[in-house]
């Protein structure tokens, strides 16, 4: 076993980069496509895990919209939250922010209240029994128009106190952030903190887009960010928090191999980087997973996987005395077992 991953993975950490529904494993997709009486297009749990080999971003969102399918009654997304608190307390995750995709579920006639009263629940359940805290981050798909993001943004404006922030993502290739700049202008107006996909298949254009443009406060992936200088310099000035996936970012090609992800680079670059499990079903695991892989491959150091934990509470929405009191809380579990 490598004793710095150990360390690492005992960390207390946030999680800030996880779509709910990419933690839908096929043992609980085949459940509740069960339940819901929904025919999936494999014939058994090995099949669809058997298809979890993508080209690209693209090939990936086709079997995960697909997977979606099965999500139709509040239980249904009260358990696939649920599930994935248990998988992220056992990780030591002590606070997660959670993408979901509601345009995923309205579009096939699920209520964004259905989709809201099952997280929400599962959300209170976690912190009460598991110790969990948790915000929840409404993503457009970029893939679809302005006009549909207005749409959905109008249809959750009555849920505005059920809502911490806005994200983008979906296919990032072709959807520049710049097409939902007036969509995020109202969002900043009603108070929510911003997140955009940016930087991962896409150029770092368009993380310049993201910070000019839709001013966020967190740029998801970005790790094509080391392609320009100005821009690296940018991010380091202005802590910019980079919510890295690992695992995510070698199963869609990003990098042909652990060994080849710059995760390493990004923290030499002075980045506040974060790592995540992204879609730890369909990627190859969650978040204490993706600390294995990255450790084994880059062999970082105790401070560098402090400076990550750190990282993760810094870039969370929570008062400053929150964050502060977690920051704290690590710092004397580092202590702690770096002097055993």
């Amino acid at each position: 076993m490598n004793h710095v991953a150990d360390i690492a993975c005992g960390m207390p950490k946030a999680e800030l980069h996880l779509h709910i529904e990419g933690s839908l494993e096929p043992e609980l997709a085949f459940a509740l496509a069960e339940r819901n009486r929904v025919a999936l297009p494999y014939s058994s749990v090995e099949a669809l895990r058997a298809a979890y080999e993508f080209q690209d971003l693209q090939s990936f969102l086709d079997i995960y919209y697909a997977g979606a399918s099965v999500l139709l009654r509040e239980q249904d997304f009260y358990d696939l939250t649920y599930a994935y608190f248990q998988r992220a307390a056992a990780d030591h995750v002590v606070h997660a922010e959670i993408f979901f995709d509601p345009q995923t579920h309205t579009a096939r006639g699920v209520p964004l209240e259905v989709v809201l009263d099952g997280i929400e629940r599962a959300q209170a359940d976690a912190a009460r029994e598991l110790g969990v805290s948790s915000r929840l981050i409404l993503c457009f798909l970029r893939h679809l128009s302005e006009a549909d993001a207005f749409a959905t943004l109008a249809e959750a404006t009555p849920h505005r106190h059920r809502i911490h922030g806005i994200g983008l993502d979906s296919s990032e290739r072709g959807h520049p952030p710049s097409k939902f700049a007036r969509v995020f202008a109202r969002c900043r107006d009603l108070g929510l903190p911003c997140v955009a996909h940016a930087g991962e298949e896409g150029p770092p254009a368009y993380i310049w887009e993201a910070l000019d443009l839709l001013q966020v406060r967190r740029i998801d992936h970005g790790v094509r960010a080391l392609e320009d200088a100005r821009l690296v310099q940018r991010l380091r000035e202005q802590r910019i928090p980079l919510t890295v996936c690992p695992l995510s970012n070698v199963k869609l090609r990003v990098f042909p191999d652990m060994k080849q992800h710059n995760l390493k680079q990004l923290l030499d670059a002075g980045l506040a980087v974060t790592v995540n499990s992204d879609d730890p079903a369909y990627f190859g695991g969650y978040v204490n997973d993706n600390i294995r892989a990255v450790q084994d491959a880059l062999d970082l150091s105790v401070a560098d996987w402090h400076r990550i934990a750190r990282a993760s509470f810094e870039a969370s929405f929570v008062d400053e005395r929150t964050r502060q009191s977690w920051i704290a809380g690590l710092d004397a579990h580092v202590a702690h077992v770096t002097a055993a």
